[in-house]
């Protein structure tokens, strides 16, 4: 049966988690991306932080880098070193950004009312808005 081990709170509010090894990567709203060490289950801590410029509403990790969907924009921050994240790249999208997913050299954005935008990290210090697929609605998840 599964158990509470423990709980913890971040600044702002958690909306996206993605765990990676040992780190859960929060996107935090108005705090930006927290890094948590959950090495020890039982004690998590925030080891480091960046303040994106908007409202962190989704994350994604793929090898070193985290992807945060942020309010107008998607974020590409280097998590090679977990405890000294920096923000290498952005785009700017013409809608609302509230959902990652990355496969290969690719980030599929949810831009809400605006539809999937495919998007090429290729280069993470600039990423490039290929191409997008108008959807009836609002695009809020994608994977």
């Amino acid at each position: 049966m599964p158990a509470c081990l423990s709980s913890f709170a971040t600044p702002c509010s958690a909306y996206g988690v993605y765990v990676s090894g040992s780190y859960a990567y929060v996107a935090d709203g108005d705090s930006g991306l927290q890094v948590i060490d959950i090495s020890d289950p039982s004690n998590p801590e925030i080891i480091a932080s960046v303040d994106t410029p908007g409202y962190a509403e989704d994350i994604y990790v793929s090898d070193s880098y985290a992807y945060v969907a942020d309010t107008s924009s998607l974020h590409v921050i280097d998590i090679s070193d977990p405890s000294s994240p920096e923000i290498v790249g952005s785009i700017d999208t013409p809608g609302v950004v509230l959902s990652v997913y990355v496969s290969g050299s690719y980030a599929y954005v949810g831009d809400l009312g605006l539809g999937l935008q495919v998007i090429d990290i290729s280069t993470p210090s600039n990423p490039v808005i290929r191409g997008y697929v108008d959807i009836p609605g609002l695009a809020k998840g994608v994977y």
